[in-house]
């Protein structure tokens, strides 16, 4: 006796017309949510959202960054030296917070300018800064937010990003007060 498995014409046209189906669900739940339009092709680029801290405070409460955009991740970055007089690894060396701050701004500005991006497509910030020793130890929020709106929420540049700011015991190097590191993005 031999079995044969194979299914009837009407077995298979019915699977066909089931997977069929189930496409054309699948179909319009992607076009509905615009990954795709009804032509088939990519829907119109979406924006990057920043919604704005209570009180004007000059970062973003939180930042949306669609499916699909570029993120880019920069490691925590240093200042230079401001004063190559100063006695090696003193805060003297380095600058005062505010200096510090504009000094590791402005060297994140360029590696962001070398992935083809700028400070205003960076959507999360993470500031660490040692007490200072002019302040009795506590870190000087008021120093780092004099560097900061230099660069954030200018009418240059509006753009804020969602930020921590934390003091820590101690960085890499002596003489260094401010840490920063950043995520940016651009959207698809």
């Amino acid at each position: 006796m031999t079995t044969h498995s194979t299914r009837s014409p009407e077995r298979r046209m019915a699977r066909f017309l089931g997977a069929l189906a189930l496409t054309a669900v699948l179909a319009g739940i992607i076009t509905e949510a615009g990954i795709i339009s009804s032509s088939g092709t990519a829907t119109a680029k979406q924006p990057i959202t920043r919604t704005d801290a209570a009180g004007g405070f000059p970062i973003s409460a939180a930042v949306s960054v669609p499916a699909g955009s570029d993120v880019v991740y920069l490691s925590g970055m240093t200042p230079s030296v401001a004063d190559p007089n100063a006695p090696k690894g003193s805060p003297q060396a380095y600058g005062d917070t505010a200096t510090q701050t504009v000094s590791t701004l402005n060297k994140i500005k360029e590696a962001l300018a070398a992935q083809k991006l700028t400070l205003g497509d960076v959507v999360m910030m993470h500031v660490y800064l040692v007490g200072d020793p002019a302040h009795d130890g506590k870190m000087d929020f008021a120093g780092m937010m004099s560097g900061y709106t230099q660069f954030f929420g200018t009418a240059d540049q509006p753009n804020k990003p969602a930020r921590t700011t934390v003091q820590v015991a101690g960085l890499a190097a002596p003489g260094l007060m401010v840490e920063i590191e950043v995520i940016a993005a651009r959207a698809p």
